[in-house]
């Protein structure tokens, strides 16, 4: 029986993240130099989701510090569907912004796959155009969620093994678990992926020499849902209430497992950088693809 390491090695997002944005930092001062315009982002926030204005105000940090032309809309949550949609319209007919990033959730009132299809998608840096989700599953080049991106970025920046690994996914949503399910199928993983309808989800996360969690329930993955040595990626990010202090804590117990696994990101600092690189990544990758550069 094998057995398992005691001291696992912390998958640090915030170092991985800091190696992305260098690099895309130096690409984006090379534009400048050349006098061209930068490439572009623009936030859609609406509503007063307290966790959203945290995410924006964290991408909008990001594009300064790399040299993005960012703009947000803030708009309030009673802005209607039509309202929001002719805000899109305007957003994709505008040269100087490359990528266009509507924060979910949105409002109860409006459809967010409506509202997704209505974004250019050459665009859509958040991946989830239907277009952009189509040519992920058929194997061609294009815009692909930022989450499951930053988890294949992790993994390769730590240099672990994803070929003919078996890997497990806790979670089937079209943000992060169908996917990243592709992606890792691309990487030559064998792949699961299970969710709330699957039985004894514990049995087969205990398989899985590579686990993702991507569920939001804090701490649903325990240590015995974790096989001696595995690798784990948290992406959930819950607040919980404990001891009267308000916590963010990941879909892993990561107190309990920590001691059986090989590896595994920590919540916070985990996937959650690295899924802001992505985002300024796919941000240039537009602006290449809409420069033909």
């Amino acid at each position: 029986m094998t057995k398992p390491n005691t001291t696992p090695l912390i998958l640090n997002g915030k170092e991985v993240s800091e190696q992305i944005i260098t690099k895309i930092k130096a690409e984006v001062s090379n534009i400048h130099s050349k006098n061209k315009r930068p490439p572009g982002l623009s936030v859609i926030l609406v509503g007063d989701n307290p966790a959203s204005h945290v995410y924006v105000n964290n991408k909008e940090k990001a594009c300064i510090k790399i040299g993005l032309h960012s703009e947000v809309h803030r708009l309030p949550a009673n802005t209607s569907e039509e309202e929001l949609i002719d805000i899109i319209k305007s957003i994709n007919k505008n040269n100087a912004i490359d990528g266009i990033l509507v924060q979910l959730p949105l409002p109860i009132h409006i459809k967010a796959e409506k509202i997704i299809e209505i974004i250019d998608p050459a665009k859509d840096i958040d991946g989830l155009h239907p277009y952009n989700l189509g040519k992920l599953l058929s194997g061609q080049k294009c815009l692909v969620p930022c989450t499951p991106l930053g988890v294949i970025e992790i993994l390769k920046y730590y240099s672990i093994n994803i070929r003919g690994m078996n890997a497990v996914i806790i979670g089937r949503s079209t943000l992060v678990g169908k996917p990243l399910s592709l992606l890792m199928l691309n990487e030559n993983a064998t792949v699961t992926v299970a969710h709330s309808k699957t039985d004894n989800i514990d049995g087969i996360s205990r398989t899985a020499d590579i686990l993702i969690s991507a569920v939001g329930k804090a701490k649903l993955v325990k240590k015995n849902w974790v096989k001696p040595n595995a690798i784990v990626i948290d992406v959930g990010i819950n607040k919980t209430l404990e001891n009267n202090k308000s916590l963010l804590v990941g879909d892993v117990d990561f107190e309990d497992v920590k001691s059986n696994c090989k590896a595994i990101t920590p919540v916070p600092g985990g996937v959650g950088p690295v899924t802001v690189a992505m985002l300024m990544s796919n941000t240039l990758q537009a602006y290449k693809i809409n420069n033909n550069v």
